[in-house]
């Protein structure tokens, strides 16, 4: 089975806290394997926890999304459609951070609808599909 969803920083550490009933339930109605983490959200999620000091809790709550979620690598097809996704938004006047735009090239890289709660990510249709959970 092929993920369907790739899931944004935002959204894994909504889940990792666990307060959101809503978004829980969400993600636990897909099948195994719908939804995945690019390489670059676990790097954004690795820099959060080592700030942190890496607290036990949301060590052992990433530890959890990871047994869930496959992580996809960052590849070649990925860095070359991150230079046409990046040219083609910027010629629009649409600027997004580096780490935002290289998950939004690896949704569309992937064929994968980006989940976020990012408004910026709103900015990026009709190149990548967003769902905002």
């Amino acid at each position: 089975m092929s993920p369907r969803y790739l899931l944004d920083t935002n959204i894994v550490s909504h889940i990792m806290q666990g307060r959101d009933s809503v978004l829980l339930q969400r993600l636990a109605a897909l099948r195994v394997g719908d939804a995945v983490i690019s390489s670059v959200t676990l790097a954004e999620l690795e820099y959060g926890l080592h700030r942190r000091n890496q607290p036990p809790k949301l060590r052992n709550a990433l530890t959890q999304v990871l047994l869930r979620m496959d992580v996809l690598a960052w590849d070649e097809t990925v860095a070359r459609c991150y230079g046409e996704l990046c040219a083609t938004l910027e010629s629009r006047g649409i600027n997004l951070s580096d780490l935002d735009m290289m998950i939004a090239a690896h949704a569309k890289a992937s064929g994968l609808t980006l989940v976020s709660r990012d408004r910026a990510f709103a900015q990026i249709a009709p190149e990548v599909v967003v769902e905002v959970w």
